[in-house]
């Protein structure tokens, strides 16, 4: 048997990226999960590769009604929610280049991005506890940043978005343990993961490769993280595995907050 056999799990923005690869992960482990997102020919397509494992519905996370109408449809037709993974989320840089510095952040800029990625997550916690609360168990898995850890000048907004999902992670595993619930709610804080998401800040063409490198030149591992490695350590935080883990994060940065590593070939005995 599958480590979440049986589970009912739904994950947002589940069309491409993280998303995409946390959903394959939990069907590969026996889950049957509700793919949701606002791309619904790419989430479509996703649900469908994924045959009887899966379904697609429409979920804009920034909307109350959305989340009220969705999981009303996931306990009708499943009876329960086990997992919930807040993935959905925007860097600000979608459309382009725009100021996200401290000084120079406009408000519209600045809120747009608060509301999907902190609201979003607000609002899923809120309702997944609902969803949750008459089995008094499961786990909400929120993933959050390497950026809500440390300062990012350009990305402000992005940074203190993702800083906030850390914070209230811990706000909900210690209200769910204050209810008596088996409620439990952990973070998650990829750095550099190789997703479509990228491709606005690395542009395409033969200097791609350069620029990548470039980019993880500090990181001690010197690569782009993947999907899958992200996946992983959000299939055990939704297995029963990890049972007595609640407000806690886990970080996925190639060594990046550890410090620097020396270059290879450079130790001396």
């Amino acid at each position: 048997m599958g480590r979440l056999e049986g589970k009912i799990a739904l994950v947002t923005g589940a069309a491409q990226g993280i998303g995409e690869g946390i959903a394959r992960a939990f069907v590969e482990e026996g889950a049957l999960v509700i793919l949701t997102d606002v791309r619904d020919g790419r989430g479509l397509g996703v649900a469908q590769s994924l045959a009887h494992g899966a379904t697609y519905m429409r979920l804009d996370v920034r909307r109350e009604p959305d989340w009220r109408s969705v999981l009303a449809q996931v306990l009708e037709q499943h009876g329960r929610l086990d997992v919930l993974v807040n993935n959905a989320g925007v860097t600000g840089f979608e459309d382009g280049p725009v100021p996200q510095d401290p000084e120079h952040t406009e408000l519209q800029t600045w809120r747009a991005v608060l509301e999907t990625n902190l609201d979003g997550v607000f609002l899923g916690c809120k309702h997944g506890l609902r969803a949750m609360r008459p089995a008094g168990a499961g786990s909400i898995i929120n993933i959050s940043s390497r950026s809500g850890l440390v300062g990012v000048p350009l990305a402000a907004a992005y940074a203190a978005s993702k800083a906030a999902v850390r914070n209230h992670t811990k706000s909900v595993a210690l209200y769910a343990a204050q209810q008596g619930l088996g409620i439990r709610c952990n973070s998650v804080h990829p750095a550099a993961v190789m997703t479509p998401m990228w491709d606005a800040m690395l542009g395409s063409g033969p200097g791609r490769a350069d620029r990548e490198l470039a980019f993880v030149h500090d990181t001690p591992l010197r690569r782009f993280g993947t999907p899958a490695e992200v996946a992983a350590v959000v299939v055990h935080l939704a297995a029963d595995e990890s049972a007595y883990t609640t407000g806690a994060e886990f970080v996925i940065d190639g060594g990046l907050l550890a410090g620097s590593a020396a270059s290879p070939g450079a130790a001396r005995d």
